[in-house]
């Protein structure tokens, strides 16, 4: 079963209740809870999430509806992988990172890079059961990718121009509904174009929205794990697993103290940060042989 985090539909029901439904009985009929979208990390079956997406098109006549969440939605949908990849040389290099680290956000998802001339499409494929119906799934989709890709360039992601293979649908301009320059429909690939002078071009850098980015984690962390350092620990070094970044420098500069305070406290514990480290690798390499997320040479 392919997953999904749950932040990646934020903003889900502000817009359901905006359209005049009924948020409740929606995610109820998709046979999800709830409860299930309170946590942005709290991990759904990607197949219940799409029926979600198809039912709200549909039950609110919203043929636009992915684009129209896709568009209100900021960076942070995408959990860690704005942060794995903002220190990335290039965004091509950028694009490889996330490509390589999508399955912290979603499994059965993959980028995939074609280069043209002087143009690379960026083509995205959600690996999802076949006969099932993605259409709005793969619009907030190919918005995420246009808003992972502005991230990048310190662009609004709606300038871009997105790509879907899905028909246009009939009797409604996707101009007047959505705020995307340019939506193009029944093309060969769902996804976005970049030039190759783009794709070289240095990732641009926001250490304001990092920080923020990591004082909310800490926030979270202390809420989760209230006086258990051990833990915080753990679930801080599979966050920045990813980004190889992950001494125990990094490590104690996420929770705020100095990496001798925090070895000095895990001793008290009775446990070392190279313990930790390894139970974490170990504990992260058998959730992705279990849920099929990585092949068992990666």
């Amino acid at each position: 079963m392919y997953r999904v985090r749950s932040g990646a539909a934020e903003l889900i029901e502000p817009l359901i209740h905006e359209a005049g439904g009924n948020a409740i009985e929606l995610i109820l009929a998709a046979g999800l809870r709830q409860s299930q979208f309170r946590d942005p990390d709290t991990y759904i079956a990607y197949d219940k999430l799409a029926d979600l997406m198809e039912r709200c098109a549909s039950q609110l006549d919203r043929p636009f509806f992915g684009l129209q969440l896709a568009e209100r939605q900021p960076p942070s949908v995408l959990g860690d992988l704005p942060m794995i990849a903002s220190r990335a040389p290039t965004v091509a290099d950028a694009i490889d990172a996330a490509n390589k680290y999508l399955y912290l956000h979603a499994s059965g998802v993959a980028v995939e890079q074609e280069t043209r001339g002087d143009m690379v499409r960026l083509t995205l494929h959600l690996n999802l059961l076949h006969g099932r119906p993605i259409d709005q799934l793969m619009q907030m989709s190919v918005g995420h990718l246009a808003l992972f890709i502005a991230s990048l360039q310190a662009r609004d992601h709606r300038s871009l121009s997105l790509h879907l293979r899905q028909p246009a649908p009939q009797g409604a301009s996707v101009k007047q509904a959505t705020r995307f320059q340019s939506v193009v429909f029944g093309d060969a690939f769902d996804g976005v174009v970049l030039s190759t002078k783009q794709m070289a071009s240095p990732t641009h850098q926001d250490e304001t929205a990092l920080d923020a980015h990591l004082e909310a984690y800490l926030q979270k962390l202390r809420r989760q794990y209230p006086n258990r350092l051990e833990e915080q620990v753990s679930d801080t070094i599979g966050r920045l697993l990813p980004t190889g970044e992950c001494s125990v420098e990094w490590v104690a500069s996420a929770l705020g103290m100095h990496h001798r305070t925090l070895q000095s406290r895990l001793r008290e514990l009775g446990i070392s940060y190279r313990q930790l480290l390894r139970r974490t690798r170990q504990r992260l390499a058998e959730q992705h042989l279990r849920f099929d997320s990585l092949s068992v040479t990666d």
